[in-house]
């Protein structure tokens, strides 16, 4: 999942599913109590969010923004703890399967809808495929690709990409319904890890009054799930949802309503918090952390992150083709001095594409992520670049990424003799898009936060050719048939060691050949009012919205 500032500890384990493995996490998060009782009447607070990309709908909602609001409208088969544990609290009775490729789904008795209507297997069933079909144009169809006949609800295109036909079926062979509470999921290919993944808001069901006019069901959705929209989502101010009291979950709502507001600016976010006009704050500002304990002492909430910065670059670019230039800019950033003068601690250097949070990750994966400003040099001049012309270095604005931008843009050009010029005009419902047509001329920043715990998660969603928008978040159009290889062989190895080691040379393969420069690993950061107590941030970097209360 993109995140607009940045945004699971993960350990493959073995689960009582027959044949199955699943990943759970080992971390935590902030469980902050604050002071004061709960309301007696539930009460109503605000949060702040930027403007999310697209309607708000689960299948095209893939970045941090828009996923915020969807998270506390519904509730998928799975969720995931704040550590980032699975746990069968959701829709799903079980995920059970003999091959680890056809799988059967069986669901609780007693979800519904906030229209009323109940939640079935054909929910499921017809959101996934609607999801998957390539004319409807979803940001998140990348993820039902390893589903049987996936290919067939894909438009043919020509050597340019251009659409030459429509796609062959509108449903895929691999989803049956059995009954309302039963449907199975047949793989291209084994993947033990599939119960893991169904948790995300891609596999969100969806009520029979969606397909009736999808463009208003963005404006207005009807989720399952602890909170339902009573109005349109306005775009630049938010809307407020209230609570479902027929939520058939185990966490149900504890405040009555919840006013999503969105900002274009985190430092007007901070301003609104201490004047008390704002409740909670789901990222700090960098400049306001190094006194933020001793400002707001328990009311900044710290916690474990899965958070995942770096910068992309545009390898459609001629100028960034050549992977030495890549290793070569990588090389000349000092990353620790980035992250000592400008987030105190909030940020550490990468040095992976995978977060310390998930099992897999390794300390010394890239060997091109240390500053080496001699043999960047040296890279730079055998690849050819030419130096006369400045660097355009792109981040979406009001986020707090000028700063440290700026800072890597000034290394470049004192380590290897290149002006930059900075591209930080755009908001990030615009950035995104700008990136999916190719739009963007230099390193562009983005960040990652995990879908589920899984270091395929930040493999295949953000490197595959699969991923390639506007199916998914290869925003970099990096493609290497020989890392897409390594990471089918690790979705479908039968032991979590088989796995993690393919996952590992698929990722040695991504970093020689440099597609991003990976940056910093992320603590999720927030701030909350005195109106407002157990304030949660989970791995993924949410506010479990569900579980704040306000304060009598």
């Amino acid at each position: 999942m993109y995140v607009k500032l940045g945004k699971r500890s993960a350990a493959l384990i073995a689960t009582g599913l027959s044949g199955a493995l699943v990943l759970s996490a080992c971390g935590g998060s902030d469980d902050d109590s604050g002071s004061g009782g709960g309301s007696a009447d539930g009460g109503s607070f605000s949060i702040y969010i930027g403007e999310p990309e697209n309607p708000l709908v689960p299948s095209n909602t893939t970045e941090s923004e828009g996923h915020q609001v969807i998270s506390s409208l519904w509730t998928g088969l799975i969720e995931y703890a704040q550590d980032g544990a699975v746990e069968y609290t959701g829709v799903a009775e079980s995920i059970e399967s003999e091959d680890n490729t056809t799988w059967t789904v069986t669901l609780k008795d007693g979800w519904t809808f906030h229209d009323g209507t109940p939640v079935t297997a054909q929910s499921f069933v017809d959101a996934w495929n609607w999801g998957a079909y390539s004319p409807n144009a979803q940001g998140a169809s990348y993820f039902f690709s390893n589903i049987q006949g996936y290919e067939d609800l894909q438009a043919p295109t020509d050597d340019a990409g251009n659409v030459t036909g429509d796609p062959a079926a509108t449903e895929m062979s691999g989803l049956k319904v059995v009954d309302e509470q039963t449907f199975t999921v047949t793989l291209a290919s084994a993947f033990a890890q599939f119960p893991v993944t169904v948790g995300y808001s891609a596999f969100y069901p969806l009520p029979e009054a969606f397909f009736d006019d999808p463009e208003a069901f963005g404006t207005r959705p009807i989720g399952n799930g602890p909170f339902q929209a009573d109005e349109d989502f306005v775009p630049g101010q938010g809307f407020t949802v209230s609570k479902f009291d027929d939520y058939a979950g185990e966490q149900p709502a504890q405040a009555d309503t919840v006013d999503f507001r969105v900002y274009a600016d985190l430092n007007t976010g901070l301003n609104d918090v201490e004047a008390g006009n704002l409740d909670v704050l789901p990222d700090m500002p960098p400049d306001a952390l190094a006194s933020a304990e001793d400002t707001f002492g328990d009311r900044f909430i710290e916690a474990p992150s899965s958070g995942f910065q770096y910068l992309g670059f545009p390898t459609y670019d001629e100028r960034f083709a050549d992977k030495r230039v890549r290793q070569a800019l990588s090389m000349a950033i000092d990353r620790q001095s980035i992250a000592d003068a400008i987030f105190f601690g909030g940020r550490t250097p990468a040095t992976s594409v995978i977060a310390p949070v998930v099992d897999g990750q390794r300390d010394d994966a890239c060997q091109y992520c240390s500053l080496d400003v001699e043999r960047a040099n040296q890279l730079l001049d055998e690849a050819g670049f030419d130096r006369s012309q400045p660097i355009e270095l792109w981040f979406n604005a009001g986020a707090g990424h000028d700063a440290w931008v700026e800072a890597v843009g000034n290394q470049l050009r004192e380590n290897l003799g290149v002006e930059f010029a900075l591209r930080g005009d755009l908001d990030f419902a615009e950035y995104l898009p700008l990136g999916d047509e190719k739009g963007f001329t230099g390193p562009f920043r983005l960040g990652w936060s995990m879908d589920y715990p899984s270091p395929q998660n930040y493999l295949e969603p953000l490197f595959s050719t699969s991923a390639l928008p506007p199916a998914g978040s290869n925003s970099a159009f990096y493609s290497n048939p020989q890392f897409d290889q390594l990471v089918a062989q690790a979705n479908a190895a039968s032991s979590n060691e088989e796995a993690v080691k393919l996952y590992q040379q698929a990722e040695d393969l991504l970093l020689e050949d440099m597609p991003i420069i990976p940056m910093f690993f992320e603590v999720e950061q927030a701030l909350r009012s005195e109106n407002v107590s157990d304030v949660v941030i989970d791995v993924f970097g949410d506010i479990d919205v569900a579980r704040v209360v306000v304060n009598s």
